[in-house]
C-alpha cells in the first residue's frame, strides 16, 4: 500500500477518471463515499477514518462526487495527512443520483470489499473495519449496519416526520419484497459492506439514494444467485448519528424517486409489468369518464366527446406507464415519438376489439358478454407485446458500411488529469 494518496485535481463537471490501483490485497477495501456539496464534512471525516481504519486493513478511499461546491478542492487538500489513498471522480452528469454514483464507484473498485457511507458522518467511520469482519466471519456476500437491531438506533434522525417517513418506507420496501429482503431489517440503510466478487455493477440501474435496495433486491435469485446481486447477508447494529455539517438532502423529490424505483422493481420481470399494466389501463377509466363529463356538460355531442375523452385516458396512461413500468426504457426514443406510438395503439385497440368480437359471436357462436371478455383479453394482450416492443424496446444499431452494426450516437467522454 502506497502511502502517497493519489488525488488528480478535480474540475467542476469534469470527469476525472482513475488509474487502475493494481492488483488488490487479499481482505483489502474500497471505501466508496458519494458526495453531494458536502465540502464541510471532508476534513472531518479523513480524520476520524485515519483514527479508525487499523493499519492492517489495505483500505482506499474513493470520492464519487456530483457537487456543485468546492467538494473537490477540500478533498485533494485534506488527501495528503491520510494514511490510505484518496481520490476522487467528479461526474459530469450525475445520472441515477447517488445510487448511480455508488455504481460508478463499484466499477472503478479494486478492494475485495466495498464499503459504502456517507460523507455527513451520520454513518460513524469505526464500523467500517467491524463491517469487514462480520463478513468474513460469517461468510456473507453483503453486510448491512443497520439501525434496527439490539444496539442500534436512529437517533440521529432529525424529529418525528423523517423518523416516519424512514420506517414507513422500511415497511413499505419489506412488504413488496418479503423474500429478496429476509434477513435484511434495515433496507433503507446506506451504510453496508459487499463482496466485489459479488455484484455485477453493470446490472444495477439505481434511481435516487438508495442503493442498497437496488442492490438487495434487483435481481431475484432462482436456483442459484443472478449476476448483480449478493446471495447470503449479515448485519451489524449501529446507531446513525448527528449530521456535522450542512443540510440533509432527503427531500420531497427524492421521496418521490424512492417510490418510482420502489415501482420499477416490483414490475422488473415481463408478468409483473403485464399486471401493471393492466391495473394502470384500468385506472384510466377514471380520467376518461372526468373528460366525457366535462365536454358533454360544455355541449359537445358525444360522439366526439367520447373519442377526444379517450385521449384524456390514454395520456394519463402514458405518464404512468413512463414513470412506473418502464422508467428505464425511456431514453431509446425521443419523448413525442413514445406518445404517438402509444396513443396509435391504444386506439387501434378499439378498431380490432370490435372485429373480434364479431367474429367470436358469428363463426364460434360464443354469447355477446363471453365474447366481448376474450376479446377485451386478446386485444390487452396484443397491446401490452406490441408497446414493449414498438415503443419501448432499444432501436436496433445501424450497420456499417462492411455490414458491422454501429451506435446511432456516439459519446465522448472528456477527462482530466493533473
Amino acid at each position: 500500500m502506497s502511502d502517497e494518496p493519489r488525488t488528480p485535481h478535480a474540475t467542476p463537471h469534469v470527469p476525472v477518471l482513475l488509474e487502475p490501483a493494481g492488483a488488490p490485497a487479499r481482505g483489502s477495501v474500497t471505501l466508496i463515499i458519494p458526495t453531494f456539496n458536502e465540502a464541510a464534512n471532508i476534513t472531518e471525516l479523513l480524520d476520524r477514518l485515519t483514527v479508525s481504519l487499523p493499519a492492517g486493513l489495505p483500505c482506499t478511499v474513493l470520492f464519487v462526487d456530483d457537487s456543485t461546491d468546492d467538494t473537490p478542492e477540500v478533498i485533494e487538500k485534506a488527501a495528503p495527512g491520510c494514511p490510505f489513498p484518496v481520490s476522487v471522480l467528479h461526474r459530469e452528469t450525475p445520472d441515477g443520483g447517488l445510487g448511480g454514483a455508488v455504481v460508478e464507484g463499484i466499477k472503478r473498485a479494486s478492494g475485495d470489499w466495498v464499503v459504502v457511507m456517507d460523507a455527513d458522518l451520520q454513518h460513524p467511520p469505526h464500523l467500517v473495519p467491524e463491517l469487514v469482519a462480520e463478513g468474513e466471519r460469517t461468510g456473507a456476500d453483503l453486510v448491512v449496519a443497520s439501525r434496527y437491531l439490539p444496539g442500534g438506533s436512529r437517533a440521529g434522525l432529525a424529529g418525528g416526520y423523517r423518523v416516519a417517513v424512514s420506517r414507513g418506507a422500511t415497511w413499505l420496501a419489506k412488504g413488496l419484497f418479503p423474500r429478496a429482503l429476509r434477513g435484511i431489517s434495515d433496507p433503507m440503510s446506506g451504510f453496508f459492506a459487499v463482496r466485489r466478487s459479488a455484484v455485477t455493477a453493470e446490472a444495477l440501474r439505481p434511481l435516487g439514494y438508495k442503493i442498497l435496495l437496488e442492490l438487495a433486491v434487483r435481481h431475484q435469485p432462482a436456483s442459484e444467485r443472478a449476476p448483480g446481486r449478493p446471495a447470503r447477508t449479515a448485519e451489524v447494529p449501529f446507531v446513525f448519528q448527528d449530521r456535522h455539517a450542512g443540510e440533509s438532502k432527503s427531500t420531497l423529490r427524492e421521496g418521490m424517486r424512492f417510490l418510482a424505483h420502489l415501482a420499477a422493481l416490483r414490475f422488473a420481470t415481463p408478468l409483473a409489468r403485464m399486471i401493471g399494466f393492466g391495473l394502470v389501463g384500468l385506472s384510466g377509466f377514471v380520467p376518461n369518464l372526468l373528460a366525457l363529463w366535462l365536454l358533454t356538460r360544455a355541449g359537445m355531442h358525444y360522439l366526439p366527446a367520447e373519442i377526444a375523452a379517450n385521449q384524456a385516458g390514454v395520456l394519463w396512461n402514458f405518464a404512468l406507464i413512463e414513470g412506473l413500468l418502464f422508467r428505464d426504457r425511456r431514453r431509446h426514443r425521443h419523448w413525442a415519438d413514445r406518445l404517438g406510438r402509444f396513443a396509435l395503439l391504444a386506439n387501434a385497440d378499439l378498431l380490432l376489439r370490435l372485429p373480434l368480437i364479431g367474429l367470436f359471436v358469428a363463426r364460434f357462436g360464443l354469447p355477446v358478454l363471453p365474447a366481448t371478455a376474450l376479446a377485451l383479453t386478446t386485444t390487452f394482450v396484443l397491446r401490452f407485446a406490441a408497446t414493449e416492443a414498438l415503443v419501448y424496446l432499444p432501436r436496433r444499431p445501424r450497420r456499417g458500411p462492411h455490414g458491422a452494426r454501429t451506435p446511432r450516437t456516439a459519446r465522448t467522454a472528456r477527462t482530466t488529469r493533473s
